[in-house]
């Protein structure tokens, strides 16, 4: 059985990866894609008022299992669509450790800052400030197979970028060359640390 494709969106929250993910399950006619986002696997825990320390084991428990989940589902031929946010350096070691970099088309969402602050405050459901703090972290390891950027070219086209770009993975993909940057210097397992505030 043939492994599933993963088409991996990162970008801070509010950049657009969720509307683009949606954009391409309606547009990517060669095979069977799920949509797996990381506020999915937030909103599934329970509601109950943590401490600090129980909240940042559960926060690292919950990125671990959406990255084993995407792993798992793509492992028996699902083709996949994953929007995260990799704010921590951690979730990307995690992601290079369990994923199969020859499968990941790495796509990297940008958008200006100004129109992140405004999509924050016109959604509502955000705290003010959130995109503006992952900003610089969420694409600080500096390589991908494909950007985009979504204050200049909206969802439906970036989606319309990647699908003609999926059949023609770059090798070695941004994945593979991550690994190798990343994965061979350490052998040291990925610990998290919590992040400031608790979405993405």
């Amino acid at each position: 059985m043939a492994s599933g494709r993963i088409i991996f969106l990162n970008g801070t929250s509010s950049s657009g990866k969720s509307s683009i993910a949606r954009e391409l399950l309606d547009i990517l006619d060669d095979g069977v894609f799920f949509h797996l986002a990381v506020d999915s696997f937030n909103a599934m825990r329970s509601k109950r008022e943590l401490e600090a320390e129980e909240l940042d084991a559960a926060l690292r428990r919950t990125r671990m299992g959406f990255h084993r989940s995407i792993a798992a589902m793509a492992e028996v031929g699902n083709d996949i669509v994953v929007d995260h946010v990799l704010s921590e350096p951690w979730r990307l070691l995690d992601c290079l450790t369990v994923l199969p970099p020859e499968d990941v088309l790495f796509v990297g969402v940008h958008c200006q800052p100004d129109e992140l602050a405004r999509r924050e405050l016109a959604r509502g459901d955000r705290p003010p400030g959130l995109a503006a703090h992952q900003y610089d972290l969420v694409h600080a390891h500096g390589d991908y197979d494909l950007e985009c950027d979504t204050s200049t070219a909206g969802p439906r086209a970036c989606a319309q970028r990647i699908k003609e770009v999926l059949p023609h993975r770059p090798n070695p993909t941004a994945f593979t060359r991550l690994s190798r940057r990343h994965l061979m210097d350490s052998q040291e397992p990925p610990t998290a640390k919590h992040n400031l505030l608790d979405l993405g």
